[in-house]
Formats: structure tokens, C-alpha cells, sequence
């Protein structure tokens, strides 16, 4: 099945309907437990409809909200059908209190239905509700007929990453590989097993063998490309799209190797206006008020915490110089989670299981809670809530010399989360940091208002479940 682009960002066609079969089962729910603990009555139970829909809306939406942030809807959550469930009966425990809240703030008509019971009642009906619609649902997008055929034309370099960075299963959840076709004189690095050595034109191939999507995943254009059968194909209603974009939208990330400056500036993407440079401020700004009052009684413990531990007289807190926006220096703030004399040596990559890291370090570490001090850093301004983590300038004049693109991340300002922050682990070496670029850069091209909501929301998922913590 296809994908949705919504305000740039790539989502898959069948998370998109899942998010709204499960927002309308928890309507129902809701509903329904209403209808048998208080009215009984269908005719009574219809005149009150009026203020029931409204009470329907905000405990679906509330569970939905945290369903989200928890990655039930996630289309590559690696613990399968078993994790996925798991995570739904934390959201739907964790939601109410949440919507019992929002019924406080509400009329008291409202709050009288979400007492007694009917929240956890509603909850428990929507889990086993949500329960069998997924196993029917998963059941039958499994199949391959919802599944999208995909031709690769080229079978050198290019065909060969797109290849293997898409081959697990989490990955072709939403297509299947026909095949490569290698062009003349172009360097195969592709198995003979997924070679397709076609006989007739392309346009006659795809008239006798169904495909989807053509993607040209092509070395050296210079040298060629059948243009009168991509064109003849795309008549046909098979859509043609490059290895570059085809990478981007399925894996969600840009392939560092395959793109070329030309693909940046032509792309769609990479591109913002005022208005959006408004809302992403605002947004900022909010966030991080929200932040800063929820996590003030954390911050407090941090603070004696590693006092008790290092001593009152050592510092709680460290600043560090950081490249933010064009270049520019700044300072960001943390607790201190090392050694006072961490750095006597120079500076260092953090790394897994780091000696210098204190006993109450390790804790505020997995938990994030280091980082809360740059709150600060995104109400001044020298940060936002989302983008590219901040580095720090002895490693970004290293890096850059060394990976490609690399100082594109100081298009934009640095962020407190980010994307890279949801989908990888924590870079402590080039390589992952080489990772990591690719997900900072399908970011600053596809940046929106409703991406930087998903990443701040789905953000909670990363402390819960430490992903990417060191």
C-alpha cells in the first residue's frame, strides 16, 4: 500500500486508516459503556447525544494522543503484533487520568460520565475492540495483493544500497521487489538471483508482469536511460520515481551516497517560509514553557542528587560550547552527568558504559533529564524544541572534512529532540554519526509544524523505552 505525504512528511497509507479505525472504536466504546451503566434507554441515550459526542471526542482523542506517543502506530515497531498491544494497554491505562482531567476542565455533566468507572470501563471495551480490528486488519495488509510491485531499473551501486538498506521485512512492509534490470555497460553489484534479464522493450515487460512503480536507480545517467519506455510506462499509470526519493519515502531518511547537491536544491523540499518560521517559534516556546513546568520538581532533585553525591561544593550544572544556527557558537547547558575533570585530556566522544559517567549521571542520562537545563537554550533562542542535536565545533570541523553534507545540519537551528533522536540509537563513533545525518536530513527537507508535533510527541516513546540513551 502507498504512502501519504501530509505537510511533507511520509506516512503509510495503513497507519493512517489504523490511527482512525482506532479513534472511531474508542468513540464507540466510550459510547456504549455510557449507554448500558447510565441510560439503558435508547431514546433517552438520543436526546442526550449532544453533550455525549463531544465526552466521546475527548477520550478517544486523549487515548489516541498517547497511543502515538507511546509508537503504537509506528509502521517499523520491531516487537510485532505482541509489542504493539503491549504498548496500546499502557496507553489506554495511561489515558485515564489524562481524559479524567480533561473532564475536570469541562462541563459537569461531562465529568459526571467519565466518573464512576466509565473511563477504565471504556478502556478495557476499546483495548479488546482495537484488539480484534488489528489482527483483521494486519491479517489482510499483509497480503500481498495490498502490496505495491516495485521494479528497480539499474543494477550497479545505487540498485545495490537500495537493495540491502530495504531488505528486512519491517522495511517492504508496504511493497514487493520484482526485480533489478542491469543497463548495458553498467557495473553489476547485484545477485544474479534478483536479476531480471528481459527479452522484450520495458513497456512490454510491465504489460505482461503487473508493476506499481519503476524506480531508476541508475549510476551514471550520462550514459542513457530507455526515456521512450519510462515514458510509455508511466502512460500506462506505473508511476517513475528516482532511487534517491524512492530511499527517502520508504526508509525516511536520505541516502547520503545516492544524492547529489543538484538533488538537494531540485528536490521538493529544503525550503521554509515566515510563516512557518512564526509557528515553529511559537511552538518552541510553548513547548519548552510546558517542559519547564513539568519538570521543575525533577530538575530540583537532579540538582541535590548530584550534590549529595559529588559534594555540595561540585557544580550541578556544565555549560559547553555548541555550533547552532550558520555556524554560530553558542552555549548549552546540562546537568552534570560526569567526573568534574571529565575533559582533563581533551575532548572525547561519550561513549556506551563510560567510566567517567557518576552513579546519579547514569540515571539522569537514561532518563534524559540531563538535557532539561537547555529549555533555556530554546526560550533565548539559540535552540528550538526539534532539530539537529547540537555539536560540538572540534567534532563538526572533523566531521565535516569527513562526511558528506555533513554542515547542511546548520541550515537550521539545533534542537532539544529531534528525528534522528526517534529513529537511531545514540551516535558515539563516524559511522552512526554518518547514520544519524541521514535522518537529521530527511528533517531540515521535510520540516513542518506537524512534524516537529509528531517528533515532540512521539519523543515520550524515547525516554519510556530508552531508545538512543548512553
Amino acid at each position: 500500500m502507498a504512502h501519504v505525504r501530509l505537510f511533507r512528511h511520509y506516512i503509510h497509507l495503513p497507519y493512517l486508516i489504523l490511527g482512525l479505525i482506532d479513534f472511531l472504536l474508542l468513540a464507540f466504546a466510550f459510547a456504549l459503556t455510557v449507554f448500558f451503566r447510565y441510560f439503558g434507554d435508547l431514546s433517552f441515550f438520543l436526546e442526550n447525544l449532544r453533550f455525549l459526542l463531544p465526552s466521546a471526542v475527548v477520550f478517544s482523542a486523549m487515548n489516541l494522543l498517547v497511543m502515538v506517543a507511546l509508537g503504537v502506530h509506528q509502521s517499523h515497531l520491531e516487537e510485532g503484533m505482541s509489542g504493539m498491544m503491549l504498548r496500546t494497554i499502557m496507553a489506554l491505562i495511561v489515558s485515564i487520568p489524562l481524559s479524567g482531567f480533561a473532564y475536570l476542565l469541562a462541563a459537569d455533566w461531562l465529568w459526571y460520565l467519565g466518573a464512576s468507572g466509565v473511563l477504565t470501563t471504556g478502556s478495557v471495551f476499546g483495548f479488546f475492540l482495537i484488539g480484534i480490528a488489528r489482527s483483521i486488519f494486519f491479517d489482510t495488509v499483509g497480503k500481498d495483493a495490498f502490496k505495491r510491485k516495485v521494479l528497480v531499473l539499474g543494477a550497479g551501486f545505487r540498485a545495490r544500497q537500495i537493495h540491502e538498506d530495504l531488505k528486512t521485512p519491517l522495511n517492504r512492509k508496504g511493497f514487493i521487489l520484482v526485480g533489478f534490470i542491469p543497463l548495458p555497460d553498467e557495473p553489476v553489484e547485484i545477485s544474479e538471483d534478483y536479476l531480471l534479464n528481459i527479452p522484450t522493450t520495458l513497456h512490454q515487460f510491465i504489460i505482461k508482469h503487473p508493476v506499481s512503480e519503476i524506480v531508476v536507480a541508475v549510476d551514471d545517467r550520462r550514459k542513457g536511460l530507455p526515456m521512450e519506455d519510462l515514458l510509455e510506462c508511466k502512460m500506462e499509470g506505473v508511476k517513475i520515481v528516482d532511487g534517491a526519493s524512492f530511499y527517502e519515502r520508504e526508509s525516511r531518511k536520505v541516502a547520503l551516497e545516492m544524492v547529489t547537491r543538484g538533488w538537494l536544491v531540485f528536490s521538493d523540499g529544503f525550503t521554509v517560509s515566515s510563516v512557518f518560521g512564526f509557528g515553529k517559534r511559537s511552538l518552541d516556546i510553548l513547548a519548552a514553557t510546558m517542559l519547564l513546568l513539568v519538570s521543575l520538581p525533577l530538575m530540583i532533585l537532579s540538582v541535590m542528587a548530584i550534590k549529595i553525591e559529588d559534594g555540595f561544593r561540585a557544580p550541578a550544572l556544565y555549560s559547553q560550547e555548541r555550533v547552532g544556527l550558520n555556524g554560530r557558537v553558542f552555549k548549552v547547558y546540562k546537568f552534570r552527568s560526569m567526573v568534574t575533570d571529565a575533559e582533563r585530556h581533551g575532548a572525547v566522544w561519550a561513549s556506551k558504559n563510560d567510566t567517567r559517567v557518576t552513579r546519579v549521571g547514569e540515571v539522569i542520562r537514561k532518563l534524559r533529564i540531563d538535557e532539561l537545563p537547555q529549555i533555556f537554550n530554546v526560550l533565548n533562542g539559540t535552540m528550538a524544541f526539534v532539530g539537529p542535536r547540537p555539536e560540538r565545533p572540534v567534532f563538526v570541523e572533523q566531521l565535516s572534512e569527513k562526511i558528506p553534507f555533513y554542515r547542511e545540519r546548520l541550515r537550521v537551528k539545533p534542537g532539544l529532540t529531534g528525528w534522528a533522536q526517534l529513529c537511531f540509537a545514540y551516535a558515539d563513533n563516524e559511522e552512526d554519526t554518518r547514520e544519524k545525518l541521514r535522518y537529521d536530513l530527511y528533517y531540515i527537507k521535510n520540516q513542518s509544524l506537524l512534524l516537529d508535533l509528531l517528533i515532540i510527541i512521539q519523543t515520550v516513546e524515547v525516554v519510556l523505552f530508552k531508545k538512543g540513551s548512553r
